[in-house]
């Protein structure tokens, strides 16, 4: 092969080479550019669903919040100011069966999801509800499979109890301090907003005090 040819194939190589590097080059910047679209996308859409997510929390927490202020339907109060919180001995003749609220023993029930099959002193019930506590009771009236669901429902829900009753009004009443409110069934909607509400709700005297190592019977 001449020089001339020889120069010229060599010409036709290089070229072929700058040619394939151009392409190349012209590949990874199209793939540069896909993948910072893509990346702006997905972070576009992550922010997106972030705030959405966010609004939707801050609006459940809303809804929440508005919730427990409103009255449960049929509840009863109590003014809280009246009603004493003075330790005594004996027993306390209250105004309202179950109490909720006023002079009691010195010595709690525990109510860490507490379900006890026998009547309990009022005056250590009381002092559970001083601590945030909401306490259900049921009289003879009661369906054994409400008392059964009532039993589930307290044994996992902390800061509460359960016992009989027979000589409260209400087939099934739930007392929080100077609050109550009593209902026919288990299944009643306004049980489960009773327990929302005021498990160391807002009208609790002392709010996050103990629910266990109280007395067991």
């Amino acid at each position: 092969m001449s020089k001339t040819n020889k120069k010229a194939a060599a010409q036709a190589r290089r070229a072929k080479i700058e040619e394939a590097r151009r392409a190349e080059r012209a590949r990874e910047r199209r793939n540069r550019i896909i993948t910072i679209t893509l990346s702006t996308v997905i972070v576009a859409g992550l922010v997106g669903w972030g705030g959405y997510a966010l609004n939707s929390a801050n609006e459940k927490d809303e809804q929440q919040a508005a919730a427990k202020k409103k009255p449960v339907r049929g509840e009863k109060t109590w003014d809280k100011k009246k009603l004493a919180q003075n330790h005594v001995q004996g027993t306390v003749d209250y105004p309202m069966k179950p109490p909720v609220g006023g002079d009691h023993n010195q010595a709690w029930m525990t109510c860490d999801g507490t379900v006890y099959t026998k009547p309990i002193g009022n005056e250590n019930a009381v002092h559970s509800l001083e601590h945030g506590a909401v306490w259900i009771t049921y009289n003879d009236k009661a369906a054994d499979a409400d008392i059964k669901t009532l039993g589930d429902k307290v044994s996992s829900t902390p800061y509460t109890l359960m016992s009989p009753s027979k000589d409260q009004s209400g087939t099934i009443t739930l007392s929080a301090w100077g609050t109550q409110l009593s209902v026919d069934k288990a299944s009643d909607p306004r049980v489960e907003q009773f327990l929302s509400k005021y498990v160391q709700g807002s009208q609790t005297p002392e709010p996050g005090a103990a629910c266990t190592g109280g007395l067991t019977a």
